[in-house]
């Protein structure tokens, strides 16, 4: 007998509603829920092909240990047990240095990878931690670190109320949205335009989004910051900066002023192919709107002035008042974030804490770049003890990060590894032990870190859809029982790390003036607290406490878990609201628009317009598919094949120029190796770039991912050396790089 169950969708970040069909204890279908309160049932190809990506026959079921060279089937208690035996040795021998941890993409769409990873650091202790953000969003952490004083505090564009929208490296009638959690993008902006708004897309592709657009400006890849720094010029030039009720809150716009005098629309003109005339245009068009957002996105992150873009698409917000107020970009408010404190000055945020051991590369947000973690392992250097030992949790950066032939090879080299991780794919073939959470049907689902980005306050839970099956382990045990086998604590009930959460949290919390529990008793307020378990009993401690909560009876109105669970399609809480200053922590209590670092890296802007007038060859961008989400879905038979092909788009001037023809394969090579992939010609990219899409290259042995491997495609970032980075964030350069590219014929394949 066929029933349904309700699920949040984890495959991106629009966190769509689902109603799932199941089958005994298979899904068998998923539609969009209509009565979700956020995504009123819109359904992209990725949520409709859950019961696929849940019943993938290639998941694991059982963990693996490494035994005589080989990964064999073992129980969970082997697993650990062999994970305390690798692990605590390196720690007590070497330090917590010597330890790595890689966390990967699907963390942020999963409970555990929400509540779990910053309890295990500071188990370990480790300053080694690597994450999947310095391969796409660093640079915007940074930006508003060095802005607001909180990396957390991103501004999203309100789509829904928005006049003008421009989007610079974005397309998310592909990608569905990114550091913007919004549920039927496409439709969002088809209401922006229904409702005579405009739309503008800045990027070196026509891709979907940019057909839908009003003006569509095909900027030469890497130059976003330059564009953008002109801009902010024209505004100052010709008067059109207006802060609006932000001035009392912002300091350093005169400083502004002078730093970006040099960046004319004439200076950058040739640096970016873009016409002097319509960066006035772009620029005078944003501040003439009624309201306004500028929203950046991977295209502007991933470049040699990622940073300096993301810092320049809210300098630009801010300079025609569009900062905080509705119809422009402003802050979210998530049901589990603390209460928030009173506004005043902050701690401000600090970069460089530490630095990487091999390339000296600072830290940021307390983490290192993805980019240098094979270096990490196999450079020996006076500086302290490389890695030795590495826990990669939902990551595969082998296809991720640059240079994966190097990282393959590192990764051999370590004393011990430890993957938590649904498949065997090409990072965790090299682990000692494998352990695979469940499939997502099993699974609660709330979106702790895409509700910070939503473009409409909500909040929703969804319980497992789908018992847990027999020998399987919740992906929240996982991860508890691997925090306390790292910290020394192996045996020890993994119920208790949930249950130290939750006192220390308690402990702080009656201490603060400002809580709605300060004064009373952490004991009292534990044994209030409601859930099936320890991770939606600290689900019910976040809301209680947070800015819609009941205060633990402070609020009788107020969020509790058992509210929340009586609205399985959700709560609405609201459209966003103007928040400042409160969410400013910088020293000053305001934003400080010219912060030092940022001052700093200006003059390697004003080389690239020296650097302008260079010859250009071809330089490589990527590509986003509506039915893939990195390399973790290429093993689903319906999210691959049609357009989802790893393949080399370039211009048909491009194509005519090499001798090129449609289908033929060509070899693109960079500075970290070369590649082989069919052409395809398409006046989609512009002159002088070619585009390979992102999570291919499936073709490495001891891989068990059946479907991927008959279509493996190449690894795009084996292109890269590593060394290309942004040197404030850390973030690699993945778009804008020089490539060469060779057509192939007969004896050459």
């Amino acid at each position: 007998m066929s029933r349904t169950a309700l699920r949040i969708c984890p495959l991106c970040e629009a966190t769509c509603g689902l109603v799932l069909t199941v089958e005994g204890t298979a899904v068998t279908a998923a539609r969009g829920d209509r009565d979700d309160v956020f995504s009123r049932g819109f359904v992209c190809p990725k949520g409709a092909s859950f019961g696929a990506v849940d019943s993938d026959p290639d998941r694991l079921r059982a963990p693996l240990v490494r035994r005589d060279g080989e990964l064999r089937e073992a129980t969970w208690e082997e697993a650990f047990d062999a994970v305390a035996a690798g692990v605590r040795p390196v720690v007590e021998r070497y330090g917590p240095h010597a330890v790595g941890v890689v966390l990967g993409n699907p963390n942020v769409h999963t409970v555990a990878g929400a509540l779990y990873p910053n309890v295990l650091l500071g188990a370990l202790g480790t300053r080694s931690l690597f994450t999947a953000s310095t391969l796409d969003q660093m640079p915007k952490h940074v930006s508003s670190g060095l802005l607001f004083g909180n990396a957390n505090a991103i501004p999203v564009p309100d789509l829904d109320r928005t006049d003008h929208l421009l989007l610079i490296g974005a397309n998310p009638l592909e990608s569905n949205g990114s550091l913007c959690t919004a549920p039927d993008f496409p439709g969002r902006l088809k209401a922006l335009k229904a409702r005579g708004g405009t739309l503008t897309v800045v990027d070196p592709r026509r891709t979907r989004t940019a057909k839908l657009a009003d003006r569509h400006v095909a900027i030469r890849p890497g130059a976003d910051a330059l564009l953008l720094a002109a801009m902010a010029h024209v505004l100052y030039a010709e008067d059109l900066v207006d802060l609006g009720a932000l001035a009392p809150h912002v300091t350093g716009v005169g400083e502004v002023e002078a730093a970006v005098r040099d960046f004319t629309p004439e200076a950058v003109a040739a640096a970016c192919d873009v016409d002097a005339d319509v960066t006035r245009a772009l620029a005078r068009e944003l501040a003439a709107a009624p309201t306004a957002a500028v929203y950046g996105r991977i295209g502007s992150c991933t470049v040699p002035h990622g940073t300096l873009a993301s810092w320049l698409v809210d300098v630009l917000n801010i300079l025609t008042g569009n900062l905080d107020r509705p119809g422009g970009a402003l802050f979210p408010q998530a049901a589990t974030d603390r209460t928030p404190r009173p506004a005043g000055p902050g701690r401000g945020f600090a970069l460089g804490r530490w630095h990487s051991r091999v390339s000296g590369h600072p830290e940021a947000k307390g983490e290192l770049p993805l980019s240098a973690l094979a270096e990490e392992i196999d450079t020996v250097t006076d500086a302290g003890e490389p890695v030795r030992a590495l826990l990669t949790i939902a990551a595969n950066p082998v296809l991720s990060a640059p240079d994966g032939d190097r990282l393959d090879k590192a990764l051999d080299s370590l004393d011990f590894m430890v993957s938590v991780d649904p498949y065997l794919n090409e990072t965790s073939r090299h682990a000692h032990v494998v352990l695979p959470p469940p499939p997502p049907a099993q699974s609660p689902h709330h979106d702790f870190a895409f509700n910070t980005l939503a473009v409409r306050n909500q909040v929703r839970y969804t319980r497992p859809a789908v018992p847990l099956e027999p020998g399987r382990t919740a992906e929240t045990e996982i991860l508890a029982r691997l925090t306390l086998a790292v910290g020394g604590m192996h045996g020890t009930d993994p119920a208790a790390v949930d249950a130290m959460v939750i006192e220390q949290t308690l402990t702080t919390s009656v201490r603060e003036p400002h809580s709605p529990v300060h004064g009373r008793d952490p004991g009292e307020l534990t044994a209030l607290l409601t859930g099936e378990n320890g991770p939606e009993r600290r689900l019910d401690l976040m809301l209680r406490l947070g800015p819609y909560g009941d205060g633990f009876g402070a609020r009788p109105d107020g969020l509790t878990l058992e509210r929340l669970l009586a609205h399985p399609h959700g709560i609405d809480l609201g459209p966003l609201r103007p928040r400042l200053p409160q969410p400013l922590k910088t020293r000053s209590g305001k934003v400080e628009l010219l912060p030092g670092p940022i001052a700093a890296d200006l003059p390697r802007l004003r080389q690239a317009l020296a650097e302008a007038g260079r010859p250009a060859g071809l330089v490589l961008v990527g590509r986003r598919h509506l039915r893939s989400n990195n390399s973790w879905m290429h093993n689903i038979p319906a999210l691959t094949g049609g357009s989802n092909r790893c393949t080399v788009h370039l211009h048909p001037e491009d194509a005519a120029r090499l001798g090129v023809d449609e289908g033929q394969p060509v070899r693109v090579k960079g500075a970290g190796g070369a590649v082989t992939a069919p052409a395809e010609i398409t006046d989609t990219v512009r002159p002088g770039v070619v585009s390979l899409p992102h999570g291919w290259g499936h073709d490495r042995p001891g891989v068990r991912q059946t479907h991927a491997a008959t279509d493996p495609g190449v690894n795009v970032n084996q292109l890269l050396d590593g060394s290309l980075l942004d040197p404030l964030s850390g973030n690699a350069v993945l778009n804008g790089v020089p490539v060469t590219l060779t057509p192939l014929t007969g004896a050459q394949l």
